[in-house]
């Protein structure tokens, strides 16, 4: 015949006192992991709406190193069409919803040398995000 063993109760089961201290924990543990979510979405965008702007600022950049010794001001614009160099017949639209883009061309010591400084703007909740590139254009001598 099988005896109680002294000391152990025969109601099993969780103590009010443990169900509430489990429930403040999850309390406290919930906000915490949801709010680490939605930093990380936040986080993923930012990145991809950085390495857009990146990219798209490069493109410019290049177009600049292309044209050659470009003249002193500021020039900006937006990104409808086709980038150079693309020869496609289908309507392309904005391709860059939302970015915009400024070229500045300054003037260096150096005569025969100029800086170009491309800036691109995007929305970004109540703000605007930014990355900004520069090169130098050099003038091609005379022939």
């Amino acid at each position: 015949m099988m005896g109680a063993v002294p000391g152990r109760r025969d109601d099993e089961g969780f103590t009010l006192l443990e169900v509430m201290i489990a429930l403040a924990i999850l309390a406290i543990a919930l906000p915490v992991l949801l709010g680490l979510r939605n930093w990380d979405v936040d986080l993923h965008l930012r990145a991809r709406d950085l390495t857009a702007a990146t990219l798209l600022a490069q493109e410019k950049l290049l177009e600049a190193e292309l044209a050659g010794f470009l003249p002193l001001g500021e020039v900006s614009g937006d990104f409808k069409g086709l980038p150079p160099g693309f020869e496609i017949a289908a309507e392309t639209g904005n391709r860059a919803s939302g970015y915009r883009w400024k070229r500045i061309v300054s003037p260096t010591p150096l005569d025969l040398v100029r800086e170009v400084r491309v800036q691109v703007m995007w929305p970004r909740g109540d703000s605007e995000g930014m990355v900004e590139v520069s090169t130098y254009v050099f003038q091609s001598p005379p022939s």
